[in-house]
């Protein structure tokens, strides 16, 4: 199964949701037979990580059983993730980083023994082995190139660093990253578009 996990709020007008759309609509076309889903992070759906679901997560490193209703609904969202080997991410750039909601699924899902295992003397290992996964990333000012004054890149770097912590290693990507001030984002957009399509081919 391949599951589309989009962070954008902004629907129709979203740069990285168009471009998951491109993707999705060419694999579709070229796996037919491979189930597809899609996962919008702000449909109400994804739970909040509070107090009670900490100390559930806390009592798995200490030896004994995570219980609860906010630990439940964790484990869920997690294996609502875990059914899927394919993962298609549409991550807008926020404040140079990802949107808040994403950070959310992350806290959400990533728990002792489900995405990752510890060690107290090899530390941490990934166990959503075997996986792959397509992020398009689309900023509108921050690009390779710019001058700081257009921001900096932590969005990538943080994200990419999370899905290869849990195990992921197969990585693919597609930029979007135009100055939207400038006449260059048409052109950057077709290309994003294509590169989709490119990538949807192989995956």
């Amino acid at each position: 199964m391949l599951l589309h996990i989009s962070a954008s709020p902004r629907g129709d007008r979203s740069e990285s949701r168009a471009i998951a759309g491109t993707f999705l609509e060419t694999f579709r076309s070229v796996s037919p037979d491979v189930p597809v889903e899609e996962f919008d992070l702000w449909d109400g759906t994804l739970p909040a990580f509070g107090p009670a679901a900490v100390a559930a997560k806390m009592a798995v490193f200490a030896g004994a059983a995570p219980e609860g209703p906010e630990w439940q609904a964790a484990v869920d969202t997690f294996r609502r993730f875990d059914a899927a080997d394919r993962y298609v991410f549409s991550v807008p750039m926020w404040n140079a980083g990802i949107p808040y909601v994403l950070k959310q699924f992350i806290d959400v899902v990533s728990q002792p023994g489900l995405v990752f295992g510890f060690d107290p003397v090899a530390g941490y290992s990934g166990l959503l082995t075997g996986k792959r996964a397509a992020v398009i990333y689309t900023s509108a000012v921050y690009g390779p190139g710019r001058s700081p004054a257009f921001g900096a890149d932590f969005q990538a770097p943080y994200f990419e660093d999370w899905l290869r912590w849990a195990g992921i290693e197969d990585i693919r990507t597609v930029h979007f990253r135009p100055n939207l001030a400038t006449a260059e984002a048409d052109q950057g957009r077709r290309q994003a578009h294509a590169d989709a399509r490119d990538l949807a081919k192989r995956f």
